[in-house]
């Protein structure tokens, strides 16, 4: 009833550490795909130097904030139908609408 009434519900210490640890874990999961397929699609397999060239440079930068913004799409798209569902609202997995 309290959520009715008083807001939504209090969650005890153990239920706030397992959310806080699904969050990382979806985190380091988005964290490892952006790497993978971005060093695929951005990093030839025959190294030539030890340093990233300028063409590397701009293709990781590009790939990784595409991989943001469609983040933000999916994470916004997702709290639009949860609310629309009368659920609490989606997950943002970089934790804002910004990307550093």
């Amino acid at each position: 009833m309290s959520f009715l009434f008083g807001g939504p519900p209090k969650l005890s210490s153990d239920e706030k550490i397992a959310a806080a640890e699904l969050e990382l874990e979806m985190v380091s999961d988005m964290f490892n795909r952006l790497v993978h397929s971005c060093t695929k699609k951005c990093i030839p397999d025959d190294y030539r130097e030890s340093d990233l060239n300028k063409g590397e440079s701009v293709c990781l930068d590009r790939c990784v904030s595409k991989m943001f913004e469609v983040n933000v799409k999916v994470s916004e798209k997702m709290q639009e139908v949860s609310g629309s569902r009368g659920g609490a609202g989606g997950m943002n997995f970089g934790g804002g609408g910004a990307a550093a």
